[in-house]
């Protein structure tokens, strides 16, 4: 989509701090980290949110939860851990139109989120 901010990142037109870049999936450090580690992966698909994904999405969305779950262990994470989290629209949490999954560790944290 031509305003989507992770779309425009994608498409290399915003820069990033990029971690890994394939052909589906994007991931890159968060602007305002809430850990020592924080990063998030996007498919590079414009996908608003969970609630809209179609099945024909299933593969996409499980390689983009492998390649969080790759990236944080090799970040450092596989011994004690991170939170992976997906939030989804207004009440969930969810500031940027387009699906992603950020990835937080290096540290406890703890729950409720806040």
């Amino acid at each position: 989509m031509d305003d989507c901010i992770f779309c425009k990142i994608a498409k290399g037109s915003i820069p990033c701090n990029k971690i890994y870049e394939d052909g589906e999936l994007l991931a890159f450090h968060d602007l305002n980290p809430q850990a020592p580690l924080h990063f998030l992966v996007i498919p590079k698909k414009h996908i608003p949110n969970v609630m809209e994904l179609e099945s024909a999405d299933a593969p996409l969305l499980g390689r983009l939860l492998h390649k969080a779950q790759e990236l944080a262990a090799g970040l450092g994470c596989a011994e004690t851990g991170a939170r992976f989290v997906i939030n989804c629209k207004a009440d969930g949490g969810q500031t940027v139109d387009h699906l992603h999954c950020h990835v937080l560790g290096g540290r406890a944290l703890g729950w409720p989120p806040g």
